[in-house]
């Protein structure tokens, strides 16, 4: 004996009814069937909601029950041939009828009670089985209908009536055991009292239906034919890359049902784990599909999760007071008040102190709860024992389950550490004492990104997925974002990880994609993009909250510097190539830094000082390790060393100048360079990671630039330069002839800064420093006579844009 159902979806419209009728007539082939079937997708809420326009006096009942008809005689039109319609067509007239007649008294009475609801919704199973039981008839495949409500006996809780085992199974045993028949279809969901009164199964009743029978006949075999290919390991709509699960464990199962995997039903799983009887989840549109067995005992898969569920719209209720330390009785009185209520309590939750206890409900029943649960406590209010019960709203559950969890220390510690680095605040903790479920309750707002970081935490091994932000696509930003395009097959073979660049902005435009913005085209999909604006671009990134989600400015901007901060409170990573928030005043500095700290979110500018070279991080390994760091001497200026490097005094200084910034060497304003503004910046910055408290003013600059070279525009600028050629010519020549070359220096001793230009000898680390690169010497406890050497190039849009790639490679790798 094998039990089939089929649901909703699986019999929408005639064509997958045909797909059903081909699947059990291949399944017959081999043993006696059962098929359970449900309503047509979709027409029990339009009976529900027929029932309920009718009794608040809305006609629109009448369309909308019209509507119901015209799809049943449509499917059975479309199901069986002409010269057999009519009988069909006829029944599901007058059952059409019947539920019309049963509206206008509600609508009538303007009352509408759960008995009447079950008796109308019950015609949403009685008219599909019957279609569908003449579509076989209709293929001559000989097949028999009965009504379950002849068999399943319930008491009388209309809307989720309870199931009286004792009589059913008698009842079922006795039909079925007693006919011929090979093939046997029934209406799902719908059962009756011991008077014959119409009673409902629940939500999801036709699984249980399915269940009820399979284990009251001991069958081989139940399946639930659904619209998917088995249970997967998260909801496929807010996970990409879900996998079926082929196996799992009644207990299991159920955990997952219960946390919102609405595959298959809780209740539908108690009749058959009882039996041992094997429950398999099929795909009606992909048949060949293995799908998920569930049954006694689980199977190693890999990893100890089975699957990720979650529950949305839930409410917490705590109940807290000194009053309840040490006094038993109040766990007890919390649960009765909601008991006689009838609102069901999803997950419970107390401190070891007994100072709180904490339940989720349903976000429907929550009001209600919070007046059931004021009122049983009245009097321990008043008396200050206890206080008014607190409600938190738009919350949801999200829960890890699996039996091989248990005694696989470390899966709490990777479920809370992974949603706390994506900044998913966890409001309450549950864990049952089989340790096969860890639930954790967040805001609705997490729900997406939570699954989607535990998902690939315990199921994603073939990859991470970094979603990418960037501001600024000029000449450095562009280089950024071909490199990355270059390296994606590289990072995702050799370090698993996959960068999703998911929004580009630059001055005037501003471009998302959740799925990946396509880096060959960019640049035309980017001119098409939303006007930008910097805050909005900031607020969309918020909105979006997407997973292990990396911001990165290549830009110079100062209102972009100063949008840190929101993102490090949402735990959004930040990569900044814009020296302008590390340089700005020292409290947004300690700020950012201490965000970072807070919210777990990575906080890294290496390319601030050196473009790709390793000097930031260099120094803070020093300090890591104990060092204490003394003095710093460097050449910071990619731009200054490569105009000092190239000037002799053939061609004029500003020529120069012109060439370092035509080949992507200075900042978009030269003067920042020439000015010593820029090596201030970085000698600043890496002051302040030694540990130094330092302001720009604190900063000695020893200008070689005239002031009149600094006023105006930047083409003023290079007019200015031309005009003092003699000054510059000169500077060069005093050099030149005490056989030194000119070096613009920045130095940090003891507490102090300065930069300036300065004479450097043959005999000097600074004087073999060629074309654009940069030199820092650490002098530390440990480096005393000889330094700690950083060099090479320190300037160029493609080596800066390879330090900013290799920062956002380095927050997907923690």
């Amino acid at each position: 004996m094998q039990v089939l159902k089929f649901g909703g979806s699986s019999v929408k419209n005639a064509e997958n009814i045909n797909r059903v009728i081909a699947i059990v007539n291949e399944k017959i082939k081999h043993d006696k069937t059962i098929v359970i079937v449900s309503a047509l997708g979709g027409i029990t809420d339009i009976l529900l909601a027929c029932s309920k326009l009718a009794s608040e006096g809305n006609e629109v009942y009448k369309e909308k029950l019209l509507e119901s008809e015209q799809r049943h005689l449509q499917t059975a039109k479309e199901l069986i041939p002409i010269d057999r319609q009519s009988a069909v067509l006829s029944l599901v007239k007058t059952l059409c009828n019947e539920i019309e007649d049963i509206c206008n008294g509600i609508f009538l009475l303007r009352e509408l009670s759960e008995r009447t609801k079950d008796r109308i919704v019950s015609y949403g199973e009685i008219l599909s089985s019957q279609i569908i039981s003449a579509g076989f008839q209709a293929k001559a495949t000989g097949i028999e209908w009965k009504d379950s409500r002849e068999i399943i006996i319930t008491n009388s809780n209309f809307g989720a009536a309870v199931v009286d085992f004792a009589t059913t199974n008698k009842k079922v045993s006795s039909y079925f055991n007693g006919s011929s028949s090979s093939l046997f279809i029934l209406p799902g969901f719908i059962s009756s009292d011991a008077s014959g009164a119409n009673t409902t199964l629940g939500r999801g009743g036709s699984d249980y239906t399915a269940a009820i029978i399979a284990a009251a006949l001991d069958a081989d075999v139940l399946e639930i034919w659904t619209d998917v290919s088995g249970m997967m390991t998260a909801d496929p709509r807010l996970v990409n890359n879900v996998k079926v699960i082929p196996q799992i464990s009644y207990q299991e199962a159920m955990e997952l049902s219960h946390f919102g995997a609405k595959v298959i039903y809780p209740p539908t799983i108690q009749p058959v784990s009882s039996k041992g009887i094997p429950t398999w989840v099929k795909n009606t549109f992909a048949p060949e599909d293995r799908g998920t067995v569930i049954q006694n005992g689980s199977t190693k898969n890999g990893s100890s999760i089975r699957g990720i569920s979650s529950i949305n719209s839930i409410s917490l209720l705590s109940l807290e007071g000194s009053g309840m330390v040490g006094i038993p009785g109040f766990s007890k009185r919390l649960f009765e008040a909601l008991a006689v209520k009838k609102i069901n309590v999803v997950l419970i939750t107390q401190s070891s102190s007994e100072h709180s206890i904490c339940v989720g409900v349903d976000a429907v029943n929550a009001d209600e709860a919070k007046t059931a649960i004021d009122d049983a406590f009245a009097y321990e209010i008043e008396t200050k024992k206890v206080e008014p019960i607190i409600v938190e709203k738009e919350l949801a559950i999200v829960a890890l389950v699996g039996d091989n969890m248990k005694s696989h220390p470390g899966i709490s510690g990777k479920m809370f550490g992974n949603l706390g680095r994506n900044g998913v605040n966890v409001r309450a903790i549950a864990q049952g004492s089989s340790e096969r479920n860890i639930s954790a309750v967040i805001s609705t707002h997490d729900v997406k990104k939570a699954i989607n970081v535990l998902h690939e935490e315990f199921f994603e091994t073939v990859y991470k997925e970094v979603n990418l932000f960037i501001a600024g696509v000029g000449n450095v930003g562009g280089k950024l974002v071909a490199q990355i395009e270059q390296q994606q097959k590289y990072l995702q073979e050799k370090l698993h990880l996959k960068i999703n660049v998911v929004g580009l902005a630059n001055s005037r435009k501003m471009l998302f994609n959740d799925g990946g913005i396509d880096l060959v085209n960019w640049k035309e999909l980017l001119a098409g993009g939303a006007a930008m604006n910097m805050q909005e671009f900031i607020d969309t990134i918020l909105v979006k909250n997407l997973r292990n989600a990396v911001f990165a400015d290549v830009t110079a901007n100062e209102l972009v510097a100063a949008c840190y901060d929101q993102l490090l409170q949402k735990s959004i990573a930040v990569v900044a190539c814009n020296k302008i928030a590390c340089s700005s005043g020292f409290e947004y500095y300690t700020r950012l830094k201490r965000l970072s700290t807070e919210f777990n979110a990575q906080f890294i500018f290496e390319t601030n000082v050196g473009a790709s070279l390793p000097i930031i991080v260099s120094l803070n390994d020093l300090l890591r390790s104990g060092d204490k760091i003394h003095t710093m001497e460097a050449v910071l200026s990619g731009t200054l060393n490569f105009v000092f490097n190239n000037y002799d005094g053939k061609k004029s200084f500003a020529s120069v100048v012109q060439q370092a910034q035509n080949e992507g060497y200075t900042e978009p304003d030269p003067r920042l360079d020439l000015s010593g503004k820029d090596v201030m910046r970085k000698i600043m910055i890496l002051s302040r990671e030694a540990g130094e408290k330092m302001e720009m003013e604190d900063i000695t600059n020893h200008s070689f630039m005239p002031a009149s070279c600094m006023e105006g525009s930047v083409a003023d600028f290079y007019l200015a330069m031309e005009a003092n050629e003699s000054h510059f010519k000169e500077l060069y020549e005093e050099a030149a002839a005490a056989g030194k070359k000119l070096k613009f220096v920045a130095k940090y001793d003891n507490g102090t800064a300065s930069v300036g230009l300065q004479h450097i000898g043959p005999q000097h680390d600074f004087y073999h420093l060629y074309g654009k690169d940069n030199i820092v010497l650490f002098y530390t406890d440990r480096y005393v006579d000889q330094p700690l050497v950083i060099k090479g190039a320190g300037a160029g849009a493609d080596i800066t844009a390879s330090g900013v790639f290799a920062d956002i490679i380095r927050t997907g790798r923690i």
